[in-house]
């Protein structure tokens, strides 16, 4: 048994000097021990639990951005189920002439200026950005 734990420690021991020499050689040839970082766009850094661009919670962000729907504004302190139909297709066009990828963005920056999704569109963003956080995870 003693053979055992004394081979055991002897393997670890060169195991650790040979790792040692590795990194030693890696750095005179210039390169680094450090792993590069790779961010897949300009909006998620990886840096959170959640990412900020397919996060639809306002507290993640507190930058409003527009995208072309200021005119949404007049809808500011509105509940969702109030809506008729004309007023929910504004919000759709708005929806359906921005990429998917802005879309989650989109409703935070609705919900940083306080108006409600109508319900008639709910399904249809949460469909959107559950398909891009997918693929997102995918990737």
């Amino acid at each position: 048994m003693w053979i055992l734990v004394i081979g055991i420690v002897i393997l670890g021991i060169v195991s650790l000097i040979l790792g040692y020499l590795h990194n030693r050689r890696r750095e005179k040839n210039g390169e680094t021990t450090e792993e590069e970082i790779v961010i897949p766009d300009n909006e998620c850094c990886g840096q959170h639990e959640v990412c900020e661009k397919d996060s639809l919670l306002a507290g993640i962000s507190k930058g409003i951005e527009y995208y072309n729907d200021e005119e949404l504004d007049r809808f500011r302190g509105r509940p969702s189920d109030s809506y008729s139909q004309e007023e929910a297709d504004e919000f759709s066009e708005v929806l359906y002439t921005m990429q998917e990828n802005e879309v989650a963005g989109w409703c935070r920056s609705l919900q940083l200026r306080g108006i409600e999704l109508p319900d008639q569109l709910k399904d249809e963003v949460f469909l959107i950005v559950g398909e891009i956080r997918t693929l997102n995870n995918h990737i």
